[in-house]
């Protein structure tokens, strides 16, 4: 295990480039991360440099590599999918917001729900 000296913090960077700023601050080579998570280096390497999306399923792996929180690994998983969709659909702030109000309007379903 390696201890990293790179939190999570919800970075300008594409998760792939976060992974590699993990990596590089762990000192780790792409070939020795890729088996750590069961992927070959190819892989990793396109997840690097965004021509490949990391898998969900292996975040608690990645987090128990570089000891970090799954929660706000998870986090920064979830925002650059978000900000990926936002780029690819060419999304407004305008629709932004009302995005944020329907995801505001699901919580308070889900919060009747469950009384």
């Amino acid at each position: 295990m390696y201890i990293c000296q790179l939190m999570t913090s919800l970075m300008r960077t594409t998760f792939g480039e976060y992974i590699r700023l993990l990596r590089n601050e762990s000192k780790l080579n792409l070939t020795q991360l890729a088996a750590k998570l069961n992927l070959d280096s190819a892989n990793l390497s396109k997840i690097e440099n965004g021509k490949r999306d990391f898998d969900e399923k292996r975040l608690p792996k990645l987090a128990k590599i570089f000891k970090l929180s799954l929660t706000e690994l998870r986090d920064e998983y979830v925002t650059d999918k978000i900000g990926k969709h936002i780029y690819e659909t060419n999304c407004t702030k305008k629709l932004l917001i009302v995005a944020e109000q329907k995801a505001e309007y699901r919580r308070t379903l889900d919060k009747s729900l469950k009384t």
